[in-house]
């Protein structure tokens, strides 16, 4: 039994929709999250809110930055309530934790609560990033994993993983099967930012970077396949 962070994008929730939420892809992704909770491994998650809003945006069109990504960290709630409805309709027990306190439609993030509840076999969604401004969602995935001991952060992204150029422009571009965290800050590799890069260095946590639009992809990584990319 292992303990894993899974990292989602708030874009990965748009499906055929320009922004917002598309309910058949909260489905989908559902669904493979609970395929991951019923082998008896525990899963927590962190989303992003850049399907509703992203505070770094609007902080150039003239708005005060804290203020954005203060409306930035709610989207983020927004998208953990939607995948906690999503998750439990499949009969898997999921808490909503918020960095934020929003007492009447989530749990404040307390780190041994958290830890009891995933011990519990529930699924934990850590929302509001992390209750900060000027800290990305992926920073807050390498906090959370780094306090509640997890052995792996995924990164699900909508490509095959890391490439040495943008694959969608590129059709050279390389993929990489394996890098060192020294190989992604030194050559600026897209991954996440670099404060969330250097968190999970710092504190020996590996991260796959794999494409959660692959059916079978992220059970597959629970199971052991070699999918994606591997940084550690």
């Amino acid at each position: 039994m292992k303990r894993y962070l899974l990292k989602l994008s708030g874009e990965a929730l748009i499906g055929k929709y320009e922004y917002g939420i598309d309910p058949d892809v909260v489905s989908e992704i559902s669904s493979n999250i609970v395929e991951v909770s019923n082998t008896g491994n525990q899963l927590a998650l962190v989303v992003g809110g850049g399907n509703i809003f992203r505070g770094a945006g609007l902080a150039e069109a003239g708005i005060d930055r804290v203020t954005g990504d203060n409306i930035g960290m709610l989207a983020t709630v927004i998208n953990s309530l939607a995948l906690q409805d999503a998750i439990e309709k499949l009969g898997v027990q999921c808490r909503v934790m918020s960095a934020v306190r929003i007492n009447q439609i989530s749990e404040d993030y307390i780190r041994r609560r958290a830890i009891r509840h995933l011990e519990k076999n529930r699924i934990v969604i850590f929302a509001a990033g992390t209750g900060n401004p000027f800290f990305t969602t992926d920073t807050a995935a390498s906090l959370r994993a780094i306090e509640i001991n997890a052995n792996m952060v995924l990164k699900a992204t909508k490509v095959d993983g890391v490439y040495d150029k943008d694959p969608v422009k590129h059709k050279d571009a390389k993929l990489y099967k394996e890098l060192t965290y020294n190989q992604v800050l030194n050559e600026e590799l897209k991954v996440m930012d670099t404060t969330a890069v250097v968190l999970c260095k710092e504190n020996k946590i590996p991260l796959r970077v794999f494409n959660m639009l692959k059916k079978g992809a992220l059970i597959s990584i629970i199971n052991g396949e070699d999918s994606g990319t591997l940084i550690k």
